[in-house]
């Protein structure tokens, strides 16, 4: 009798501990309070879509150069891609960037358009020049993971201080482009981000060694200094500053060599500040090398880690 008396006790003792176990398990499984997925997805989605509209913007500038301004040179122009700047319309000029093929670099394979709106007799290398654009269907995929996403938006670009790109460092000391919008995103399964864009681009430096500076100028809420701001994939409302100027030099392929980004997620109170420049070994680059990949220290009430990730 005592024996069944004990065992009883042990039983119960053992199922409250496992249901103790459990509970607790299940708050921070419920709670996330350790997981940085989602804030090192958003930060890959926004490098790799700062990328792509990185190339296809330089890809616009150069169009627009060599589109009435007398520049007869191809070597600006993109690659595997057709140009039309045929339609006209009233006082319109319609231009159509078509892409199927590789980048320049063989990175990314482009396919869709872009299609670009400017008013006649509007010529690019005129301070305060104006253009509006649009991505139809444009579907990027990186070679190198075989990842897709297809962008439509549509947004415009003001030429700030005049001249061209290609003209920095010979005629011109910066060319200084102003680039605001919203975008649609969808990723190879489905999932989508909408956002907000407010992004000053500068270019320095010298031919074959040119230096794009990109810092955020929007405002939404409290938060200011703002590159992006919108929806992400996991449908949480999200704010991008940009707290030092990101660097991204032409020698290191354009990937970002320094620059300090902060990603908020203020309903889930959660943030990740990306700092870009590290080796493959995650240690800071020094001198002229090429950075690998970037740190992102990220927080969640009051937990907190370090990742490292590649460009």
């Amino acid at each position: 009798m005592k024996t069944k008396k004990f065992s009883n006790l042990v039983f119960i003792l053992v199922s409250a501990i496992a249901l103790t176990f459990a509970s607790c398990a299940k708050s921070d499984l419920s709670q996330g309070i350790a997981d940085p997925s989602s804030l090192e997805q958003l930060s890959v989605d926004e490098n790799n879509v700062e990328n792509i509209l990185n190339d296809a913007e330089g890809d616009i500038t150069s169009v627009l150069s060599n589109n009435g301004s007398g520049l007869k040179s191809t070597a600006w122009l993109p690659c595997n891609a057709t140009i039309d700047s045929s339609a006209k319309i009233n006082d319109s000029i319609t231009i159509y960037i078509t892409y199927n093929g590789l980048t320049c670099n063989g990175k990314r394979n482009r396919t869709g358009k872009i299609e670009i709106k400017k008013k006649a007799g509007t010529h690019w290398e005129q301070a305060g020049a104006t253009v509006i654009y649009k991505y139809v269907d444009f579907t990027v995929t990186r070679v190198a993971t075989g990842k897709s996403v297809k962008l439509n938006g549509t947004k415009t670009f003001v030429n700030v201080n005049g001249g061209h790109r290609w003209q920095v460092g010979t005629i011109i000391s910066s060319y200084v482009e102003r680039i605001s919008g919203s975008m649609q995103a969808i990723f190879d399964k489905g999932a989508t981000r909408t956002w907000n864009v407010a992004r000053q681009v500068t270019y320095t430096g010298t031919p074959g060694k040119f230096i794009m500076t990109i810092d955020g100028f929007g405002s939404a809420g409290n938060y200011q200094n703002l590159v992006t701001w919108g929806i992400n994939r996991q449908d949480e409302e999200f704010f991008t500053q940009i707290s030092q100027s990101m660097v991204c030099k032409q020698t290191c392929d354009w990937d970002a060599t320094s620059g300090i980004k902060i990603h908020q997620i203020p309903s889930d109170n959660k943030s990740a500040t990306l700092t870009f420049g590290f080796t493959v070994n995650n240690e800071p680059i020094t001198g002229d090398d090429c950075p690998a990949r970037y740190r992102v220290d990220w927080q969640r009430n009051n937990k907190s880690g370090t990742s490292f990730l590649p460009l």
